[in-house]
């Protein structure tokens, strides 16, 4: 067997493919590579150095292993020689020579037919490939016209949209600039109540707060979402936390008196936080200044003190003056009455010297 890797090379057009190779060759491996299936070429006859070869050729798509997959196996096979015509025995060279000639124009005749074949397969292959991308077109061309006229109509649609998103724009533009209004005015009405006031959610979290609460706690505008209980506090009020949670759970407001470190005190009052859908959506908590009233509270507490003690002073010397009282008029009683009796014994002892005189 002559060497087989001097009849093939990968380019099927080049120059240095073997002559009987080029088109059989490229026509078996499309059809090979189109079906993925064997492919084989018999009795192909290729041209060699002064000479010709006839061999077999089969092409087979490589499946395994994994790595080889999607690559092509052409095998080329050797065909023996046909025997010579003998009569008799005795060889005869010129009919020997008429055989082989006649042997290869079959084979050229067979591989002619066997290219024709493939051809027409390829061109109806082609044609009903054609035919069904001309379908395919069509079908596509009507899908394309279908889009354009719902793009046409979609444009319409997003045209209409536009205008009123443009509409609504302007309308939230609008509400934004009187929500912004608004929440200046409410800045600005807690600023000048001087009176510390604080939102918080359902989970104690810190919501708001005005600037005048840095009299009793120590926030600040990276503490709102946090927990108001996580926030240290300048209040000795440790029962913040149980009053919030039970007005959360009676909504019913509480007041008390607290006191910070610094000896001020302030009236915290504790609300639930409605909406304007009536729905609890936390508390309010706002600490008034008290102090000035507590100092005036303990003066006057102070002054009450005082009074009482003078008051306690008072009686207890009016006691003493009505017990006096009342032995003087016991005192006063007890002349009288020695008088009264001196006054008649006297008047007696007149009456008597009186009648001694006139029996005289």
């Amino acid at each position: 067997m002559r060497p087989l890797l001097e009849l093939f090379t990968k380019n099927f057009d080049s120059p240095l493919i073997r002559e009987g190779l080029r088109y059989e060759l490229s026509n078996a491996f499309q059809k090979a590579l189109r079906q993925k299936s064997v492919a084989t070429i018999k009795n192909l006859s290729v041209g060699t150095n002064g000479g010709t070869q006839v061999v077999n050729v089969t092409l087979q798509p490589v499946k395994e292993p994994q790595a080889l997959k999607g690559l092509m196996m052409i095998v080329f096979k050797d065909v023996e020689s046909l025997p010579p015509i003998t009569e008799s025995g005795k060889a005869s060279k010129p009919a020997s020579q008429s055989a082989r000639k006649i042997a290869e124009l079959e084979r050229e005749v067979e591989q002619a037919h066997q290219g024709l074949q493939t051809i027409r397969e390829e061109m109806q292959s082609s044609q009903e490939e054609l035919k069904s991308t001309n379908e395919e077109m069509q079908s596509t061309n009507e899908e394309m016209q279908s889009t354009n006229e719902e793009l046409t109509t979609s444009k319409e649609e997003m045209q209409s949209m536009n205008e009123e998103l443009q509409t609504v724009n302007h309308e939230l533009l609008s509400k934004v600039d009187d929500l912004s209004r608004v929440s200046n005015d409410m800045k600005n009405l807690l600023d000048s109540t001087d009176v510390a006031t604080l939102f918080l959610d359902n989970e104690l979290r810190v919501r708001r707060f005005t600037s005048q609460t840095s009299k009793v706690t120590k926030l600040i505008a990276v503490d709102v979402g946090r927990p108001i209980t996580d926030i240290s506090s300048e209040l000795f009020y440790p029962e913040m936390a149980g009053d919030v949670r039970e007005v959360l759970r009676a909504l019913i407001s509480k007041e008390t008196q607290v006191v910070t470190r610094k000896g001020l005190w302030f009236s915290a009052r504790i609300l639930p936080y409605r909406t304007l859908e009536n729905r609890i959506d936390g508390v309010v908590i706002t600490f008034t200044d008290i102090t000035v009233s507590k100092k005036l509270e303990a003066t006057l507490q102070e002054a009450y003190s005082v009074l009482k003690t003078r008051f306690t002073d008072q009686t207890a010397e009016l006691d003493s003056a009505k017990i006096l009282e009342g032995v003087l008029h016991k005192a006063q009683s007890v002349l009288e009455k020695r008088f009264t009796d001196q006054t008649a014994e006297l008047r007696q002892s007149r009456a008597e010297l009186k009648t001694e005189k006139g029996r005289k």
